[in-house]
């Protein structure tokens, strides 16, 4: 009796672990979808103040942080694993050297990522295995740095496969990139990256689902991003770099400077844990 007490303590724990993760993503997806009032928070390569950048662990930080968005960059080995990991080789980010694209998984498995500098015991992560870890949890943000068909193809299958679409962005460097993946995978969502005012034109003369443009503030005008968000897409921008660093010199005057560019209700940031309080200070983040 006493273990079977224990037992159904324990299956309800995890029942009520399950559904807070889901309606943590229900919140969030509400608020993208419904509530432009709110920033969203969106974490550059997943929190790396304490884990290495786009590691396990620093995603599931970013999950019980409170992070709308992470944003993740994805390759392909030599062998066509997809693997989550930025730069083009390993060099910076792990215990090796070489290209990701001429290295297969199983040399790839044999590396360490690194912390400040330092050796850790996570290893790169798939790109499959971080798709299982954030369904249900957190929205995605795929920075797609592979090259050729059959990573595209990959990639549309994988994201098929695991019916993750509704929470996850497909960045595109170029929105005339959409067309081709639309045929690969009909429920992709993107984000797409404009450089100037006819890239935002032709973004919103796409028939596919843009539920937000990335924007940039050497072309940043009131009125352009005011068309933006009249057609209902969220104004992406980042705080990396300037306004990041503004911020850590002086607390909160980095995150105002960039909301005076009234229209951003996105910001993706190497301080998401700050950024996340701010918002909320000023009630702008649930």
């Amino acid at each position: 009796m006493y273990c079977r007490k224990i037992f159904l303590l324990v299956a309800v724990l995890i029942q009520s672990v399950c559904l807070f993760a889901q309606s943590n993503l229900d919140s969030i997806l509400y608020d993208f979808h419904h509530r432009p009032d709110r920033v969203l928070v969106a974490a550059h390569r997943a929190p790396h103040v304490n884990h290495p950048e786009n590691s396990i662990p620093a995603i599931r930080e970013a999950i019980d942080m409170g992070v709308d968005i992470i944003e993740l960059d994805v390759r392909e080995t030599k062998d066509g694993v997809l693997v989550v990991i930025h730069d083009k080789t390993v060099d910076r980010t792990t215990t090796g050297k070489g290209l990701v694209a001429e290295m297969t998984y199983a040399e790839l498995e044999q590396l360490y990522l690194l912390h400040n500098g330092k050796p850790t015991t996570e290893k790169v992560p798939t790109f499959e295995e971080v798709l299982r870890l954030v369904k249900g949890k957190i929205m995605l943000d795929i920075d797609y740095k592979a090259e050729g068909k059959r990573a595209a193809k990959h990639t549309a299958r994988l994201l098929r496969k695991t019916k993750i679409e509704n929470q996850c962005l497909f960045f595109l460097y170029d929105y005339k990139d959409a067309p081709a993946l639309v045929k690969l995978n009909k429920r992709l969502q993107f984000l797409c990256r404009a450089y100037n005012r006819e890239d935002v034109d032709g973004i919103l003369r796409l028939p596919y689902a843009v539920p937000a443009i990335h924007g940039d503030d050497k072309f940043y005008t009131d009125s352009l991003m005011g068309v933006i968000r009249s057609k209902g897409k969220r104004v992406w921008m980042n705080a990396l770099g300037k306004y990041d660093q503004i911020e850590r010199t002086q607390p909160g005057k980095g995150f105002e400077k960039l909301l005076l560019l009234g229209h951003t209700n996105i910001i993706q940031t190497d301080l998401p844990a700050e950024l996340i309080a701010w918002l909320r200070s000023k009630g702008k983040h649930r």
